[in-house]
């Protein structure tokens, strides 16, 4: 009788196969959800270099708005957003070495009050676009952001 108890016992060691292979799927499901999801992140933490490169070209502009004006008929005018254009006002030239040095960085511009800047492949190509409003009493700019980055969830 001590040796059937004994083997009922030593019987029930360990998981049985079609347990383990639940836990497996399990496993395999909670994989397929969180990889995409952490591509993702990982793509928008890139792209914040894309981000943080246009503050070269914001800086200026609005720098150039508060401080510089332009001769109009003989008169000194403030500036507007036609005139925030790469290379002019103290604005940094399009392409600045500083806004391109990052590794997701491929191109950046300024022209018309609109900055335009575009990530590497490493970004999915995505576009960082902010354009300016000039308060003509205040002389202050309000950046409204869009581009290809809103849409894949990026900035």
């Amino acid at each position: 009788m001590k040796n059937l108890q004994q083997m009922k016992k030593s019987a029930q060691k360990g998981f049985t196969l079609i347990e383990l292979m639940i836990v497996v799927a399990i496993i395999g499901i909670l994989a397929a959800v969180a990889l995409p999801a952490y591509q993702t992140y990982v793509k928008k933490a890139k792209f914040t270099e894309v981000v943080l490169a246009s503050s070269i070209y914001k800086t200026g502009a609005e720098v150039a708005a508060q401080t510089k004006q332009k001769i109009v008929g003989g008169a000194a005018v403030p500036l507007v957003k036609a005139d925030l254009t790469a290379a002019n006002y103290g604005i940094p030239v399009n392409n600045d070495a500083g806004a391109i040095s990052g590794t997701h960085v491929l191109s950046a511009t300024m022209a018309g009050g609109v900055i335009t800047m575009t990530g590497q492949p490493s970004v999915d190509d995505a576009t960082y676009i902010l354009t300016a409003a000039v308060d003509a009493s205040t002389t202050s700019i309000i950046w409204t952001v869009s581009g290809t980055c809103e849409a894949k969830g990026m900035c």
